[in-house]
């Protein structure tokens, strides 16, 4: 996020880094608070209420956001919220349960990413204005097209993708350790939870270096084109 920014601001485009800045803001008061909402509602939906009686079951982004993990959202383009409490005691299928609460998070980053794509694609029909992309740049006759494509298809769209694919990753504390934990024997969960201090520490390590960008973004190109093709519109995400 912040290399975009600079990116604007350096290149005297003030304008730009203005809708960046404020796409950011919508962003991450949007979508880290329906991320965290999405698995308060699916556990309670199972038989846990704990969410529900610590006050997570609401849209409230203050209830939600985790200082440290929204400035990894701004300074590295990964991030997360405080996590969501459950106890899967309460479900009447433990594991499949506690698998169902975690997808619910990415399944509704994918939403929020479908719905802007859906916009933009609705917006393009209506305008009838085109849009090539070439070399990294928008090449558009409407400069409100070209901010919208940022604020929808690159921000929105984008992050939530990422998002949702970083998360599906099947490492301790993500989201993807507990959807696979349905399948994986019970000593390797235990031992991740006893663990999950170093695995963070590993994951952020990972982060900062890189190693994560190669299968994550392969993860992102593949699920832009399952996003982008049915609305008829190209890969923005290859």
């Amino acid at each position: 996020m912040l290399r975009s920014l600079y990116s604007e601001i350096a290149g005297g485009d003030f304008i730009s880094a203005l809708i960046l800045l404020l796409s950011y803001a919508a962003l991450i008061l949007l979508m880290l608070p329906v991320h965290e909402w999405a698995h308060a509602f699916a556990a309670n939906k199972l038989g846990d209420d704990t969410a529900k009686w610590n006050g997570r079951l609401t849209l409230n982004p203050l209830k939600h956001l985790d200082l440290f993990g929204t400035l990894m959202l701004v300074l590295c383009g990964f991030g997360y919220a405080r996590p969501v409490p459950v106890n899967p005691h309460n479900f009447k299928n433990p594991k499949r349960d506690m698998a169902l609460t975690a997808l619910a998070g990415p399944v509704s980053n994918l939403l929020m990413a479908a719905l802007s794509l859906v916009i933009f694609r609705v917006v393009l029909l209506v305008a009838g204005t085109p849009l090539v992309i070439s070399g990294g740049y928008i090449y558009c006759d409407s400069e409100f097209i070209g901010y919208l494509f940022v604020m929808l298809v690159n921000v929105f769209a984008g992050i939530n993708i990422t998002l949702a694919a970083f998360n599906l990753l099947p490492l301790h504390p993500l989201d993807g350790s507990r959807i696979f934990a349905a399948i994986l024997p019970d000593g390797w969960t235990r031992w991740l939870e006893r663990n999950q201090m170093i695995v963070m520490l590993v994951l952020v390590a990972l982060l900062f270096s890189g190693a994560l960008d190669v299968p994550l973004n392969y993860l992102r190109m593949g699920v832009g084109w399952l996003l982008c093709t049915p609305l008829g519109l190209p890969n923005y995400f290859a």
